[in-house]
């Protein structure tokens, strides 16, 4: 697997109160052969995060990185009711086609006294093409349990004739490390009949090696396997020191359950600018014969988010 690198798409600058900094977690829905939207992630003042969307003219791919011709004035999905579990902010995660709605499954977080927050799986409902979403509930689809004790998050979710699959992060405990507690997760599985009644299945299908945290999976179908892309990073010095950041790898599979580790994916970071630092939360778009990579760079989203076109797989 080969990228090449097209640049950076957007970052904030202070469009929107609700906006101010953080282009995080792109999830691309294609409106035409000329025109994407993408939701992001953004964050206010105080470090609470909304949904936003761009508005994206890719009429120059594959040669050039598209053009941002608009950013929405108001969030696709804003915070949730005092009390629930998306109060302190909502993060896209995936887009599934359903019949005549089309589901965002999200992340909402929360702020709670021991641990730094809490994270659950949302899902928001649109029946007008995403132009506008609705929560399905206020509460979470998929929660803290009694197999999940800690947080489950940043699903990928396929709809495959009926059968619901979902890849999603699995917080395994909590380390405290220099004064401040660390999350250590990795990518577990999860089945359902509807896409909402998930069964956590307990199955384990990219584990993190000691010391090491695995987040945000990306899963494809082509025709003869199955392909992830996730971010790694270790637990400590992660946030400062670039060779402990976050970085993308890839793995494979032939039932998307038993899955082949494969290494880095073919894309590294920069000498220098925005992403220098670290790579993550990508997103896989294919658009006629070619596919793209939608990923952050540096502080998390904070550099805002870029784009690469697939050399081979």
């Amino acid at each position: 697997m080969q990228w090449e690198k097209l640049g950076l798409l957007w970052a904030p600058s202070g469009e929107a109160d609700w906006a101010r900094t953080h282009a995080t977690l792109p999830v691309v829905q294609p409106l035409s052969a000329d025109q994407w939207w993408v939701y992001v992630s953004t964050r206010d003042a105080q470090g609470k995060s909304r949904i936003g969307r761009l508005t994206l003219d890719v009429s120059t791919l594959p040669s050039a990185a598209p053009r941002v011709a608009s950013f929405d004035a108001a969030p696709v999905l804003s915070l949730g009711a005092p009390g629930t579990f998306d109060d302190c902010g909502v993060m896209p995660s995936w887009l599934v086609p359903n019949g005549d709605e089309l589901r965002l499954y999200y992340l909402g977080w929360n702020v709670i006294g021991t641990v730094p927050y809490r994270l659950s799986i949302g899902l928001a409902i649109s029946h007008d093409r995403g132009q506008t979403f609705e929560r399905y509930s206020q509460g979470p689809v998929v929660d803290r349990s009694s197999r999940e004790p800690f947080f489950a998050t940043a699903p990928c979710v396929l709809n495959e004739d009926g059968r619901w699959r979902m890849w999603y992060v699995s917080c395994t405990g909590w380390q405290e490390i220099d004064g401040r507690w660390e999350p250590r997760y990795h990518v577990k599985y999860a089945e359902s009949a509807d896409g909402i009644d998930w069964q956590i299945t307990g199955i384990s299908c990219i584990a993190a090696a000691d010391g090491e945290a695995i987040g945000r999976p990306c899963v494809v179908r082509l025709a003869d396997r199955y392909v992830m892309i996730y971010s790694r990073r270790w637990l400590a010095g992660y946030r400062s020191i670039p060779d402990r950041a976050y970085r993308l790898e890839y793995a494979e599979s032939t039932d998307g359950i038993a899955w082949r580790p494969a290494g880095q994916c073919g894309i590294s970071r920069s000498g220098d600018g925005w992403d220098s630092q670290m790579l993550e939360y990508c997103w896989i778009e294919r658009c006629g014969n070619e596919t793209y990579l939608l990923y952050n760079g540096n502080g998390f989203g904070q550099s805002g988010v870029g784009v690469a076109r697939l050399r081979h797989w």
